[in-house]
C-alpha cells in the first residue's frame, strides 16, 4: 500500500505527462486516502480537469494512472458529480 507521499510525488511525477497526453489542466484526490483512512482494499478517487473534451482518453487516463500508481483508481471529473456530495468532495480534494 502506498502512502499518501509517495501517492503525491508520483503524482507530481507524472503531471507534467498527463497534461500533454490527456490535457489535464488539475488533478487531485480525495476520499480516504485525503483522510488518511485508506486501507489494502482503498482504491484511490481521483478527481481531474480537462482543458478540452477528452471522450474514451477518459478511459486511457484511468488505466495510466492505474499502471503507475499500482493501486485500482475511481477517476471523475467535477461535473460527473452529484450535487448533494460535491460541495463535501471539492472541500475534501487535495489537489498536486
Amino acid at each position: 500500500m502506498l502512502s499518501i507521499i509517495d501517492i503525491e510525488k508520483k503524482l507530481k511525477q507524472i503531471k507534467p505527462e498527463i497534461s500533454e497526453k490527456f490535457h489535464v489542466t488539475n488533478i487531485g484526490y480525495f476520499g480516504s486516502y485525503s483522510k488518511n483512512q485508506q486501507n489494502e482494499n482503498s482504491d484511490l478517487d481521483i478527481l481531474v480537469e480537462f482543458s478540452r473534451p477528452v471522450g474514451w482518453e477518459f478511459f486511457t487516463l484511468e488505466q495510466f494512472l492505474e499502471s503507475k500508481l499500482g493501486l485500482r483508481i475511481d477517476l471523475v471529473t467535477s461535473n460527473a458529480l452529484k450535487d448533494r456530495i460535491k460541495e463535501i468532495i471539492l472541500k475534501e480534494v487535495k489537489y498536486i
